[in-house]
C-alpha cells in the first residue's frame, strides 16, 4: 500500500463479509456507532477555523467537508436500513458524495451543526439496530454497485465507516490515526 494509499484508508479498506456477524460481532459494531458521534464531537471541540479546513490527505477533503460527509452518509444508511425490514428487498439509491462535499454548506457551515444531527441521528439508529431480530439483521436491499446486501453487512460497512472518518478527521487535525 502506498503513502497516499495508507492516508486514503487508514483503517485499511473494507472487505465484504464472507459469513454472517454473530451476535458478539454485532454488538461490538453497535457500540463503535454508538460511540462515533462523541468521539467525533471531542475531536473538534474547540478546534480553530484553519485546522478544521486542513485536508487530511493531498487531494482529499478537509476535515470540516469529513464531519458533514458522515452525517450525510450515514442519514443514507439509516434510510437503507428502515427499507430493508420494512419492505421486500428494496432497490436503494447512491448519492454523489464527492459532489455533496463541495456544497457550499459542506466548505463552511459550521462543524457543530453536522454533529448535532450526527449525535441525534445515532441516538435513533442504534435504538432502531438494537431492536433488530436476527431474521431482520438478514434481510437485504438491493444496491446499484454492492448487489445484495444485508442489514447486518451495512452495520459492519458503517461501522467501519465510522472508525475510516475518525482517522481522517485525526490525520487532518495531526493527530495520529489510533
Amino acid at each position: 500500500m502506498t503513502d497516499l494509499e495508507k492516508l486514503r484508508y487508514p483503517v485499511g479498506r473494507f472487505a465484504r463479509l464472507t459469513a454472517p456477524l454473530d451476535v458478539s460481532a454485532r454488538t461490538s459494531c453497535l457500540d463503535i456507532v454508538e460511540r462515533a458521534p462523541e468521539r467525533f464531537r471531542a475531536l473538534a471541540t474547540g478546534r480553530a477555523d484553519r485546522e478544521l479546513d486542513t485536508p487530511y490527505r493531498p487531494g482529499g477533503w478537509t476535515v470540516r467537508q469529513v464531519l458533514h460527509h458522515v452525517p450525510d452518509s450515514h442519514l443514507n444508511a439509516y434510510v437503507r436500513m428502515k427499507l430493508a425490514v420494512t419492505e421486500e428487498s428494496p432497490a436503494v439509491k447512491t448519492y454523489d458524495e464527492a459532489r455533496w462535499a463541495e456544497l457550499h454548506e459542506a466548505k463552511t457551515a459550521p462543524v457543530d451543526v453536522s454533529l448535532a444531527l450526527l449525535e441525534a441521528l445515532h441516538r435513533r439508529w442504534v435504538l432502531f439496530m438494537r431492536g433488530l431480530s436476527d431474521a431482520d439483521f438478514r434481510r437485504p436491499v438491493m444496491h446499484p454497485e454492492w448487489h445484495r446486501i444485508e442489514v447486518a453487512e451495512l452495520l459492519a460497512l458503517y461501522s467501519w465507516h465510522c472508525r475510516h472518518h475518525e482517522a481522517h478527521v485525526r490525520i487532518g487535525l495531526g493527530e495520529p490515526a489510533a
